[in-house]
């Protein structure tokens, strides 16, 4: 059984070489970040490492290439000027997802703090819609990805039904997928980790999102408990999710088209390779 496995890698040295640095560590998919994640301004991609990039990647058959959004955009913010910046900061985005061919851009959809979760829900759909219009994504195969995130009070995406709310809205407007976290999942309340709690959460995501529709799957454990909303990524097996629930995910065929890419901790060298070994290790191998 093939399986797209891999890591958030940095690019330090030029965002080409992430290519060479996932296949040094065996990994076959990654993600970046496309700009510093805590700055709004950003820098345009160099055409000549985007061409490397491609190329690399076409030789080496790594893919998805998978980019995540900066933490500062926040669609839905109550605040004008916030949601003004986070609209540009998300349009630069997808033009540098675009450039560098990425299939997908994951996105946390925002804080809805000080209105209702409708309106909240209703402004990041507009401000989604404002900032890819005119982009040239039709005929590619780029997606943006709605991310469910760990349930944290006025966190638009903490439950798979307000996922899918949102992909409804955009689906004739945008394209539009969804990335799954298992460490959200997790402390958002889902039950990934008993065998008859995962397909009770199979059952959920197959009522919201659909399963087609879940394009990357993040794969971290967790430092925290499941339900206590505190989104604390953990070394695959050594958290309160444990390697027996990742194997059954990573080996599902539900799942058969999605990526898995670990957003682990990097506490010492080797640390991203060691969780990408971790979950390959999980992957039954083909009879």
């Amino acid at each position: 059984m093939t399986r797209r496995i891999g890591v958030h890698l940095g690019t330090s040295g030029g965002v080409s070489n992430t290519v060479l640095r996932a296949k040094e560590i065996g990994a076959n998919t990654f993600q970046i970040f496309s700009s510093s994640p805590r700055m709004w301004r950003a820098s345009a991609v160099d055409p000549e490492q985007a061409e490397r990039l491609r190329e690399l990647r076409r030789q080496y058959d790594v893919g998805p290439l998978v980019i995540h959004t900066s933490y500062l955009v926040n669609l839905c913010s109550v605040t004008e000027e916030v949601r003004r910046k986070s609209v540009e900061a998300f349009r630069g985005e997808m033009e540098r997802a675009l450039t560098l061919g990425a299939e997908y851009l994951v996105l946390h959809p925002g804080s809805w703090k000080g209105m209702t979760r409708h309106e909240g829900l209703k402004l990041a759909a507009e401000s989604i819609e404002r900032a890819i219009d005119g982009l040239p994504w039709q005929g590619t195969q780029f997606s943006v990805l709605i991310e469910n995130t760990a349930g944290s009070e006025c966190s638009l995406g903490g439950s798979f039904d307000q996922v899918a709310e949102l992909v409804m809205l955009l689906r004739n407007h945008a394209p539009v997928a969804v990335c799954l976290d298992t460490c959200h999942t997790h402390v958002a309340g889902y039950d990934i980790v008993s065998a008859e709690g995962y397909e009770e959460t199979m059952i959920q995501i197959e009522a919201t999102v659909g399963f087609d529709a879940v394009r990357v799957w993040h794969c971290n454990d967790a430092k925290a408990a499941r339900g206590s909303k505190l989104d604390r990524h953990q070394h695959i097996g050594r958290g309160t999710i444990g390697k027996e629930a990742f194997r059954r995910l990573l080996n599902d065929p539900r799942f058969a088209h999605s990526a898995f890419i670990a957003e682990t901790p990097v506490d010492e060298d080797g640390d991203e390779a060691s969780n990408v070994q971790a979950l390959k290790r999980l992957v039954r191998k083909s009879k």
